[in-house]
Order: structure tokens, then C-alpha cells, then sequence
């Protein structure tokens, strides 16, 4: 809810600080002193339209403050969330518009745009006056109003609509992909076939490249290993010297003790390792491989693969990837009947479920519409409207404006005159009947959960006697679940209000400045004595003012 505003420097306000009580709050003073003001500011804050004209004469800027207690639920806190702002338990809109016209928005002490302050602001704050455009009022509100009102869920629906969109889309996608494989089958058969002639293997460049190198340097290899075996097993090479110095040692050793026993042990050791190295040499000698595979064929086959690899614009070792992809294709191309056919009957499965849902979810709606139309003309005579006539339609969508909440629109319609057609609510009723049908509204949709803030602006105009008492003990009524503030001229509504408000106008020499001041239980009475009698307090105004607040209070 609203727990302050703070006016800097709009029009007639040059400083104003308030704080605002919870429960019903009146807002009075004499016509002209102001009051609007005080509405034009907090819109200006929560993102309503900024203009040069709200900068006080001589200032150089307006600023307004608006804090807010946000409860644990609240949608603002999710909005502040997607967009990375600070989250807390008070949520804080501050706009600025300088004198040439320039306006700056802050959410939380942060830059944001004036949309974003407007977002916010239509999750705290709901105005109803004589000339309000949001709300109530925005036929596009209507539908979750009245789903609210006959506590229709419609999560499931939102599902089966969303089931509906997925089968669609698997199925658009699928004839694409296939329209798509049918303009390139015959690419897709030839690189086919191609690939299923070359057969590539998995690693098997690699592979080719390995040998191909072995086969480059297949001379210089094989001349490496004769030198190396006639160095290691040769009438002069290693093994032979190795041998010699070995049979010179053991003939001595019986005469050496033991010292001789590690020496011989490390030449034994040293034998084994050469005949081991021999072994392999020889073995590479005699590799047949080396001797008969067929260079120019190893490279033949080498290059065919790199060549495809570059046609498809692939490693080499993507292409049995696309041999598969490509098989896969042409394989969906001669089955695409039973496919198509078969994601067509999920499509026709999943509308089904959503039209069903949808057919359930309108008879709801329709039982909920006939409820709140009861429910609104009960509101209606007490209001000064007993020949109006309130009625909620729930109409079918075209089939293309279908959607997650359902194949209806609901729109609010009123006709203000016996025998006349119901229209919108603000084509067909006058500005104090439009007042009184919102309050009859929300009065009637109060357990909705809907904003925690509510302003009406002389809601009571052109009433007086019962019917402002029957204003003032709707707005009580909603006062105890949300906070509401009025603007009014009727001392039937003040006397019910929790707390009380009064603009007034003064001037000093060629200033005139607006300020606010909250009244304490003398300063009420005179201020509602005021409403009765006018400029001139009477006694008799007092005692009248004293029995309203009496009376309401009971």
C-alpha cells in the first residue's frame, strides 16, 4: 500500500510531505484548493504522463515521491526482479520533470524508463474518477476480473493451449524440413551414393596420413635400420664387443671373488637389451608392408576424402556423420506420409483437449457472469442507479484470436435508461454514474486480490443524503481490505473515513501555494461541519457533523 508521498515544487505545492494511514482516507478542501494536484503528482510518480505545465512557477524542476510497503506476494516483486532492480520491502518511485519538459523516472533509487514506473504503478495503484481510462475500465481486464470473481482456474487450460502450440509447431516444423529435403533430394541421393561408394571409416585420415608418411621415407628408413643392425650385431658392432669383454670377465671371475659379479650381471643385462633391439629392427626390416603397400593408391584415397570433406564444406572425419544425416533425409522423404500423418493426428488430439477445456472453462464463466451481474444490480439502487441495468458478456473469439485463457472475451457493458442497449462503461455512463458503477464494481470484486491502493475522485459527485451514506459505507467496506482514499465534497463519506485529509489554498502577496494537513478529531468535526453549512460554521453544523461521525463509527 501507500505509506507516503513527497511533493516537491508542482504547481501550487511547494513542499509537501504526507503520511498516508491505511483503511479509507478523505481528501477535502474547497473546490479549486487543490486536490487534484495531489492526484496529478502521485500519477506523475507511477508513471503517468509528465508535462512542463506541473513545474511550480519559478522552479526549475517538480520531483514526487511515492514508497510503498510491498506484501511478500506482491507482482511488483517479480517485475523488479526480470528487470535486475533491487528488491525490498518498500518499493520507492521518484519522477522529475524539468521546466523545459524532460522527465526522469527511478524505481528504488535506480534509473528506469517511465514505463517501467507505469508497470509497477498499475500492480499498486488504481484510480477511478470521472474521466479514468485503466483499470476497470480496460475491457482488457475484464475476462481475469470475472475469473477471479468465480475463482476460475485456468491453469490447465493454459497447458492443453500450450500442448496445442507444440504439436502445431513440431508439425510446421516437420513439413518445412520436409519441403525442404524434397527441393534437394537430388543432391541428397548423389552425395548419398557418393559417400556410400567412398565408405569412409571413422579415423581413417589419420590413419592414411600415418602411412603415407611411413611410405614417403619408406629408402631412408629401411637404409636406418641395415646401419643399425650392422652397428649392433656386426663383426665390429656393439653385440660382438659386448660379447667379447663378457668372456674375457668370466674367465677371471673364479679369481676376482665377487667383485666381478654386478660388471657381469650389467653385461648380461646389456646383451639381452641389444638382442631385444635386434629383434625389432629385423622384425621393421622384414615388414611386408613396407615393401608392397601401394603409395600412389594410399594417396589416391587420402585426397578423394579430403575432396568430399571440402564439397560438404566437413572435416573428413564428419563424413560418416553425413553419410548417416543424409540417409536419414532421403529416409524421411519416402516416409514422410506416415510421419506427417501421424505428428497431424497429435495436432488434432491436443486441439481437441484445448477446445474441450475451453468449452468448460466459457460455461464457468458464463454461470460466474450471471453471479456478478446479480451481484452488481444488488450495489446499483443504493448508488442512485436503480434504473441502470450492469451485464457481463462472454462472447466467442474468432478462432484465430483463441489463446491460453480460453475462445471467450468478457466485456463489462451498462445501459444507463430503461429499454436502452448496454454499451462500454465509459461510452454509456456520465462521469458521477461512472464513479458510482466502479465503486459498485469493486465493492463487489473486492476479495479479487487486486491492487492495494485505491483512489476514487469524487466518486460522490451530484449525491447527497442516503445515497452519499450508501458511497461512504461501500467505501468502509472496502477500506477494511485494501487502503482506499476519496476524494470528496460529501460529509456522509468523510464521516466514514479513517483518516482525513484537507487540501486548502493560500496566498501570500503574489504566492499561492496548496498544502495538506491531516486533522486531528476537532479539526474534523469543523472541517465536516464546513461540508454542511459552507464558509459559515453553525453550531447546529457541528452537532450535525458530530451525530455523522457517531453514526458511522457504530
Amino acid at each position: 500500500m501507500l505509506v507516503a508521498l513527497s511533493i516537491r515544487d508542482v504547481v501550487l505545492i511547494e513542499q509537501l510531505d504526507l503520511t498516508i494511514e491505511p483503511g479509507l482516507g478523505a481528501l477535502t478542501g474547497e473546490t479549486g484548493a487543490g486536490k487534484s494536484i495531489l492526484l496529478d503528482a502521485l500519477g506523475l510518480a507511477v508513471g503517468g504522463r509528465s508535462d512542463a505545465r506541473l513545474v511550480r512557477k519559478g522552479a526549475g524542476q517538480a520531483s514526487v515521491t511515492a514508497c510503498f510497503d510491498l506484501a511478500t506476494d506482491h507482482p511488483a516483486r517479480e517485475v523488479l526482479r526480470d528487470r535486475g532492480l533491487p528488491e525490498e520491502d518498500q518499493l520507492i518511485l521518484r519522477r522529475t520533470v524539468s521546466a523545459d519538459g524532460r522527465s526522469r523516472a527511478f524505481v528504488n533509487d535506480q534509473p528506469a524508463s517511465a514505463g517501467l514506473a507505469r508497470h509497477l504503478g498499475e500492480t499498486l495503484v488504481e484510480v477511478h474518477g470521472q474521466f479514468d481510462t485503466q483499470g476497470l475500465l480496460n475491457p482488457g481486464t475484464h475476462l481475469a476480473l470475472l475469473d477471479r470473481f468465480g475463482g476460475i482456474d485456468t491453469s490447465d487450460l493454459n497447458g492443453k493451449w500450450q500442448d496445442r502450440r507444440a504439436a502445431e509447431t513440431a508439425l510446421d516444423d516437420a513439413r518445412a524440413e520436409v519441403d525442404r529435403a524434397r527441393s534437394e533430394e537430388a543432391f541428397l541421393r548423389h552425395a548419398l551414393d557418393e559417400l556410400d561408394q567412398l565408405d569412409p571409416q571413422a579415423d581413417e585420415e589419420g590413419h592414411l596420413a600415418e602411412q603415407r608418411t611411413i611410405l614417403m621415407h619408406r629408402e631412408q628408413l629401411i637404409e636406418a635400420l641395415d646401419a643399425a643392425v650392422e652397428a649392433l650385431d656386426g663383426d665390429r658392432g656393439a653385440g660382438s664387443a659386448l660379447a667379447t669383454a663378457r668372456r674375457g670377465l668370466e674367465r677371471l671371475a673364479d679369481k676376482a671373488g665377487n667383485r666381478l659379479d654386478d660388471p657381469l650381471a650389467a653385461l648380461g643385462r646389456a646383451a639381452s637389451e641389444i638382442e631385444e633391439a635386434l629383434s625389432g629392427l629385423r622384425g621393421l626390416g622384414s615388414d611386408q608392408g613396407l615393401d608392397q603397400t601401394d603409395l600412389e593408391s594410399l594417396e589416391e584415397r587420402l585426397f578423394a576424402l579430403r575432396a568430399t570433406a571440402r564439397k560438404h564444406s566437413a572435416e573428413v572425419a564428419d563424413l560418416p556423420r553425413l553419410r548417416t544425416e543424409f540417409a536419414e533425409r532421403l529416409a524421411m522423404i519416402d516416409d514422410q506420409g506416415a510421419r506427417l500423418e501421424e505428428l497431424a493426428r497429435a495436432v488434432e488430439a491436443a486441439a481437441a483437449a484445448y477446445r474441450s477445456a475451453a468449452a468448460e472453462v466459457s460455461l464457468r464463466r458464463k454461470t460466474a457472469a450471471t453471479a456478478l451481474d446479480k451481484a452488481i444490480a444488488a450495489e446499483l439502487p443504493p448508488l442512485k442507479l436503480e434504473k441502470a441495468r450492469f451485464e457481463t458478456r462472454v462472447e466467442p473469439l474468432d478462432e484465430a484470436d483463441w489463446g491460453p485463457t480460453g475462445q471467450d472475451q468478457v466485456r463489462f457493458m451498462v445501459a444507463t435508461n430503461p429499454g436502452a442497449d448496454p454499451g462500454p462503461l465509459n461510452k454509456i455512463a456520465s462521469g458521477g454514474e461512472l464513479a458510482r458503477f466502479m465503486l459498485a464494481l469493486k465493492v463487489v470484486l473486492s476479495a479479487d486480490g487486486g491492487v492495494p491502493t485505491l483512489i476514487f475522485d469524487e466518486v460522490d459527485n451530484g449525491v447527497s443524503g442516503a445515497v452519499a451514506a450508501a458511497v461512504g459505507e461501500r467505501l468502509a467496506r472496502l477500506g477494511e481490505r485494501s487502503q482506499v482514499l476519496v476524494v470528496t465534497h460529501s460529509p456522509q463519506v468523510a464521516a466514514r473515513a479513517d483518516c482525513h485529509l484537507k487540501v486548502e489554498k493560500s496566498s501570500e502577496g503574489a504566492a499561492t501555494t496548496t498544502r495538506v494537513t491531516l486533522l486531528d478529531t476537532d479539526e474534523r468535526r469543523e472541517e465536516i461541519a464546513r461540508m454542511l453549512s459552507g464558509a459559515r460554521v453553525t453550531d447546529q453544523a457541528r452537532a450535525v457533523a458530530d451525530e455523522l461521525v457517531a453514526a458511522e463509527s457504530r
